[in-house]
């Protein structure tokens, strides 16, 4: 619409003192206007660092202190802690354009949403910083006038340094990735005895969980729970002891022993979690690594009956024990969603990224297949060097040849699992590709495209996560 001489965003439109700020298109950038009430005011207000544009006219570009002053002024823009709701979802945006269309799907859900999430390895792939992150997210929310609150996730960390990186922002969710303390190909026949301590606590006792479940460690099962994540629960409750125990940051805790190669068994579950409790450890919410295969950007790979059988007894544990079940790799488990929102009778944390990536790409190609192409050869020349961060299995020669099909059909290869995975994994190498003078090869291509058709782009990621939603069971509202 248009508003005192602007393209504005009409949810925008707030007034606060003696001005009234919004943001708007001005000359193909996105921005913030602040007028005043008093046409001789010449200084920026508010905080905002701004140009001055006469007749009490001001222009504030989308920077982080201005990201900041935003935050300041207005609460609303700025992350809550949201993990204690029952229902929570973690929509990673990599790109940083994504959070209008989600805040479009959550306003119709009753579930919390975290805008911003994002791990360290997604920012070094992106060239993005949290202070990035954090900032399209407040920018969304303001420009969207969503008032439900949201959350900031410093996803996946694991080192002291980059928690204090995401805690000193503000970030309002900490995900402590223990992966580099769980010890692979550990078996009973390997594994040192328990000491005393742990055979008295734990072998050969009953645990009784309720809703008809109990666990009994044996000998073995013990052996192997300790020496499997002991060195994990001691980092774990490190890194509580340095930043939450005493109240030095107010964030909520989430423990992830899911970035492992074996799957954590419902009485590996327990054994961590009491372990955690027992050392003093107060976390919202605990990620195992389920049985099956949570592949990234695809359905789930597995046994289908097995995964409700020992979902159901890990969803109990967590009532128990009294935090929520989180589930990473979310993007597109659809043949899984129905028993995760049943058996944890919906309370639950879903953690998605790449599929808001796989979405944005499926534009590029409906709306500039000649760019897709070249994106997509890209990305097959580099597959090899991109999946030394992610575990997939695409059959790559099973992807159709780009340049034999047609340009209506190129968004259908994003119903491929293996184009899909090729894509899902590229995106840093090809954000990041440059020419030989500098300059970037797509990155600016693509986002100019996005900016172009954000509409179409909105319109994706309402059907595409608001499918997830629905399957998990959450009612509208």
């Amino acid at each position: 619409m248009q508003y005192c001489g602007f393209e504005a965003y009409e949810k925008s439109i707030t007034t606060i003192e003696s001005f009234t700020i919004f943001m708007a298109n001005h000359r193909d950038e996105t921005v913030i206007i602040l007028v005043s009430k008093e046409a001789g005011q010449s200084t920026a207000p508010l905080g905002f660092t701004a140009a001055v544009l006469g007749d009490g006219k001001f222009l504030a570009p989308l920077t982080h202190e201005n990201a900041q002053a935003l935050r300041k002024l207005f609460p609303f823009t700025a992350p809550v802690r949201g993990l204690s709701k029952d229902r929570s979802f973690g929509a990673g945006d990599r790109l940083g354009i994504a959070t209008p269309g989600h805040i479009r799907v959550f306003e119709g859900y009753d579930i919390f949403p975290v805008f911003a999430q994002q791990s360290i390895r997604e920012l070094n792939l992106t060239n993005r910083t949290y202070e990035d992150v954090l900032d399209a997210a407040t920018f969304a929310v303001f420009r969207e006038g969503f008032k439900k609150g949201f959350g900031a996730d410093g996803d996946h960390l694991k080192t002291v340094k980059d928690v204090e990186y995401a805690l000193s922002l503000g970030f309002s969710m900490i995900t402590l990735d223990c992966s580099d303390h769980i010890k692979n190909g550990v078996t009973p026949d390997n594994a040192a005895p328990p000491p005393a301590s742990y055979r008295d606590k734990y072998l050969n006792k009953t645990f009784d969980i309720g809703e008809g479940i109990t666990l009994v460690f044996g000998e073995e099962e013990l052996k192997q729970s300790l020496a499997v994540y002991g060195e994990a629960i001691d980092f774990a409750a490190d890194i509580y002891r340095r930043f939450f125990k005493h109240g030095t940051y107010k964030a909520d805790f989430e423990i992830s022993i899911d970035e492992t190669v074996s799957t954590t068994t419902p009485l590996q579950h327990f054994f961590v979690a009491r372990e955690l409790l027992d050392a003093g450890v107060s976390f919202a919410t605990l990620a195992p690594r389920f049985c099956g295969e949570f592949q990234k950007g695809i359905d789930y790979k597995g046994d289908l009956a097995r995964f409700e059988q020992e979902i159901r007894v890990h969803a109990a544990i967590a009532r128990r024990l009294g935090y929520k079940l989180s589930i990473h790799s979310g993007s597109d488990k659809f043949s899984v969603f129905p028993a995760i929102g049943r058996e944890t009778q919906g309370v639950f944390h879903i953690k998605t990224a790449g599929t808001n990536w796989l979405e944005a790409m499926r534009v590029a190609a409906l709306a500039d297949p000649p760019l897709y192409r070249e994106v997509h050869r890209y990305a097959l020349s580099v597959f090899n060097e991109a999946s030394r961060y992610y575990h997939v299995t695409p059959e790559l020669s099973a992807i159709p040849d780009v340049y034999t099909l047609k340009d209506e059909d190129l968004p259908g290869l994003f119903e491929n699992n293996d184009a899909r995975q090729l894509i899902h994994i590229t995106y840093g190498l090809i954000l990041s590709k440059k020419n030989a003078d500098g300059s970037y090869t797509f990155k600016d291509r693509l986002y100019k495209l996005w900016k172009d058709h954000e509409g179409v782009y909105s319109d994706a990621l309402v059907k595409h996560i608001g499918k997830h939603i629905a399957l998990l069971g959450v009612r509208k509202g």
